[in-house]
C-alpha cells in the first residue's frame, strides 16, 4: 500500500557544547542489531511453538487442540510485533516483511468464505480462488497443479499473485484465518468462529476438503518458521542486515529514526488505526480474524520505545540492552531526549488503555463502530499520542543533524482523499 512520504531532515546539528558524553555511533548500532537479533530469534522460537501446536491440531482435531493453536498464534505475535520498528529503514527487512505480515488479505483466495461478506472483491479475480477446494487452479492464463499444497506453492506461486497485494497466501494472517475463520460480526462483539471439525478427516468434516485445509495450514506455518529463521540469521554477527547497517554508521542512525518515525506515524497511527475509524470498517483491522488487533498495536508501540531506549525484554524475561539512540540524543540536547522519552511513554500508555479496553470487552473492531464515542476516544487518544511522538522524533533528527524519511498516510495528511 503506497503512502505519502514526509521528509524530516536537518542540514546541520544544533550548535553548542555537548551535554553528556555520547557513546560511539557504532556502539549504538551494535545494540540496535542485538535487539533485532533477539527479537527475531524470539519470533522464531514462538513460531516453532505454534508449529508444534498446529501439528497437534492436525493430528487430533478437537476444541482443545484448536484453542491451543490459537493461543500459540497469539503468543507468537508478541515478539514479532516488537520487531516492526526494524522495518522501513532496513532494506533487507522491508523486502522480506510482506512474506510474513502482509494484510489485509482476500481470504477467499485460501478457503471458503461467506459469499455475502466483504471477502467478495470484484476487483480481484483471484479473491475467490479457494485453493483448499481446488487441486487445479488458474492464475492468469496459466493452469497450476495444486494437488499438493506445499510452502513452495504458497510462497512461489500464490503469494501476491498477479502483483495484487491483497492476494496474501502466506504469513501470520493466512495462519490466523485458517485458525479462526472469518469474523462476520462487523463492529459487534465476536471473533472468527471456525470449528475444529474443519480439520476432521473423513466423517464429521465441515467446510469440505479438511485434508487440504490441514495441508495448507501446515505449509503456511512451516513457511512462516523458515522465513523467520532467515531473518534471525540476517541479524547474526555476519548476517546481511547487520553488515549493511554497520557499513555506514551515519546511514545506520538515519535507518533507526526512519523506522521509528514511519511505524509511529504513517503505518500505526494512520493506516492501522485512524483509517479504520474514519471508515468505521472492521476490514481495516490488522488482526481481523482473531480480534487481537489491540495486542498488535500495543506491541508495535512498545517496539518503537525499545529501539530508542536500546532495551528489549525477551520472552524468557532476560533483557538485551546497551548504548542507545537515547544516549546519543541526550548528549546533543537533553531536553529533546527527555521530551521524546516522555512521548514514547505516553504512546505506550495510550495503547495500553486500548489493550485494557479490549481485554475488558470492547474489541478494536467494536471501537471502530459508528456511534461508539467511547471507542473513538480511545482510538483518537492513541493516534494523538503517536503523532506527538513523531514530532519529537523529528526534533531528535534535528538535534543529531541527520535525516529521516517517514511514511505518511492519507488518513492523517489528506483525509478527504480517504473518501474519494
Amino acid at each position: 500500500m503506497k503512502k505519502t512520504l514526509l521528509a524530516l531532515a536537518a542540514s546541520t546539528a544544533l550548535t553548542g557544547p555537548a551535554f553528556a558524553e555520547a557513546p560511539s555511533t557504532e556502539a549504538v548500532l551494535d545494540t540496535y542489531a542485538d535487539l533485532a537479533q533477539a527479537g527475531y530469534a524470539d519470533s522464531l522460537a514462538t513460531a516453532q511453538a505454534l508449529q508444534g501446536a498446529v501439528d497437534a491440531l492436525i493430528a487430533a482435531p478437537s476444541e482443545d487442540t484448536l484453542q491451543a493453536a490459537r493461543a500459540a498464534w497469539i503468543a507468537a505475535r508478541v515478539p514479532y510485533q516488537q520487531t516492526e520498528a526494524f522495518r522501513f529503514g532496513n532494506a533487507i527487512v522491508d523486502d522480506w516483511e510482506g512474506r510474513v505480515n502482509a494484510w489485509p488479505l482476500d481470504e477467499g483466495l485460501i478457503d471458503y468464505v461467506d459469499m455475502s461478506s466483504a471477502a467478495v472483491n470484484e476487483e480481484n479475480e483471484l479473491a475467490l480462488l479457494n485453493v483448499v477446494a481446488n487441486p487445479k487452479i488458474t492464475i492468469g492464463a496459466t493452469e497450476i497443479d495444486a494437488t499438493e499444497i506445499t510452502p513452495e506453492l504458497l510462497g512461489g506461486v500464490l503469494h501476491e499473485a498477479e502483483g495484487i497485494e491483497a492476494n496474501v497466501a502466506t504469513g501470520y494472517h493466512a495462519v490466523e484465518f485458517l485458525l479462526w475463520g472469518q469474523d462476520l460480526n462487523g463492529t459487534e462483539a465476536g471473533a472468527g468462529a471456525r470449528p475444529f471439525t474443519d480439520y476432521l478427516a473423513g466423517e464429521g468434516c465441515t467446510g469440505g476438503n479438511c485434508d487440504r485445509r490441514a495441508a495448507y495450514l501446515k505449509a503456511a506455518t512451516d513457511l512462516l518458521v523458515a522465513d523467520l529463521a532467515e531473518m534471525a540469521a540476517n541479524w547474526e554477527a555476519d548476517g546481511g542486515a547487520r553488515t549493511a547497517l554497520m557499513a555506514d554508521p551515519a546511514a545506520g542512525v538515519s535507518a533507526i529514526l526512519t523506522g521509528m518515525g514511519s511505524l509511529s506515524y504513517g503505518e500505526l497511527a494512520g493506516e492501522r488505526i485512524k483509517l479504520g475509524l474514519m471508515l468505521h470498517d472492521p476490514e481495516e483491522e490488522h488482526d481481523c480474524f482473531s480480534d487481537m488487533t489491540h495486542l498488535s498495536h500495543y506491541y508495535d508501540g512498545l517496539g518503537i520505545r525499545n529501539v530508542y531506549l536500546g532495551s528489549y525484554t525477551r520472552v524468557d524475561g532476560s533483557v538485551v540492552s546497551g548504548p542507545s539512540l537515547s544516549d546519543l540524543v541526550k548528549a546533543a540536547d537533553p531536553a529533546v531526549d527527555e521530551k521524546l522519552r516522555a512521548d514514547l511513554d505516553g504512546s505506550v500508555a495510550a495503547l495500553g488503555e486500548m489493550k485494557a479496553a479490549a481485554e475488558g470487552g470492547m474489541a478494536f473492531d467494536q471501537m471502530l463502530g459508528m456511534g461508539n464515542e467511547a471507542g473513538a476516544a480511545i482510538i483518537n487518544k492513541a493516534v494523538d499520542a503517536l503523532i506527538a511522538q513523531t514530532r519529537s522524533i523529528e526534533r531528535a533528527v534535528a538535534a543529531l543533524g541527520t535525516e529521516a524519511t517517514v511514511e505518511g498516510s492519507d488518513s492523517l495528511d489528506n483525509p478527504n482523499a480517504v473518501f474519494q
